[in-house]
């Protein structure tokens, strides 16, 4: 049984990639007042399908500079990890259950850096290692504000469980409880899985792709369903967060296609960023936020404990 619950689960991932991708087409298409997709199938529901098949089915390059070894094999690698990190999601019945997810999901994350890093240079490339360069040091600034946010509620339900998030929401969502921490959440979320406006690793107009500009074909097509789940796997972390955590009601699914939205939504609306201000950003702004937020809850914590237990 774990082993199929496994195998649903990672089907179930890919099929809603590919549909993510068609809602963000669709929608990036209606704000730029035009169709987008829609002749494969009905209203374009099977556009998906017919990407993953003509990418898959295209002819492999190989740049004879590359090192063959790591230019095969970190795209499967990464793709490995975004769907290693699905099996936090918080089962009651035949899967695992992880008293520890929330170390859990901090090292399975930040193991996603060294596959990026050995992409850009595996490629032999000016162009994908310059890319590689600032995706780093734009992944670990963040990083480290993401799990400082992170801390600061796991200090509150004293667990390092996802699913005690639940119990401790039934009356009152996090989100209302520090309303300026969610927002930080979110971009840091963004800044996280390289979207905009926060993409430079990936940024088309002066990058030329950024670190993946020597993948093309199916090798392209992992390293994007890679970076798809770890957005959608995002979505759902920040839903059990800040949003209620009721992962067996109809409505946190709701919630979580809305975030999925969200990123497409502020993708339409703002330009890319400036680099310096993205750093200035995250050690100026966020880190002392977050740092000011976790002493604040300790403090909760320490008068708590000295009314009700001295």
């Amino acid at each position: 049984m774990f082993v199929l619950t496994s195998l649903v689960l990672i089907i179930m991932v890919m099929v809603s990639v590919g549909f993510f991708t068609l809602l963000e087409r669709k929608v990036l298409s209606y704000m730029q007042i035009r169709k987008g997709p829609n002749k494969v199938g009905y209203m374009g529901l099977l556009q998906p399908f017919s990407d993953g098949m003509k990418l898959f089915m295209k002819e492999q390059y190989f740049p004879l500079n590359s090192n063959y070894l790591f230019y095969f094999v970190c795209p499967f690698m990464s793709l490995i990890q975004s769907l290693f990190i699905w099996v936090l999601f918080p089962f009651y019945v035949n899967t695992m259950m992880f008293n520890y997810s929330f170390l859990m999901f901090l090292c399975i994350s930040s193991c996603g850096v060294y596959f990026l890093m050995l992409c850009g240079w595996s490629s032999n490339s000016l162009y994908s290692m310059l890319g590689c360069i600032r995706s780093i040091s734009q992944t670990i600034s963040y990083e480290v504000s993401l799990s400082t946010f992170m801390l600061c509620y796991f200090l509150i339900i004293e667990s390092y469980s996802f699913l005690d998030f639940y119990l401790y929401q039934t009356n009152c969502w996090f989100m209302f409880f520090s309303m300026p921490l969610f927002f930080c959440w979110i971009s840091c979320c963004m800044a996280e899985t390289n979207r905009s406006p926060f993409d430079f690793s990936e940024g088309e107009s002066e990058l030329v792709s950024g670190f993946n500009v020597e993948y093309g074909g199916g090798f392209f097509s992992v390293l994007f369903i890679a970076e798809y789940s770890s957005i959608i796997f995002i979505s759902f972390l920040t839903c059990l967060m800040f949003l209620g955590g009721n992962f067996y009601s109809f409505i946190f699914f709701l919630k979580l296609i809305f975030l999925c939205f969200l990123f497409i939504w502020v993708r339409c609306s703002f330009p890319r960023y400036r680099y310096d201000k993205l750093m200035y950003l995250a050690w100026k702004c966020y880190l002392p936020l977050s740092l000011n937020y976790l002493l604040f809850f300790i403090l909760i914590k320490l008068i708590v404990f000295y009314h009700f237990f001295l």
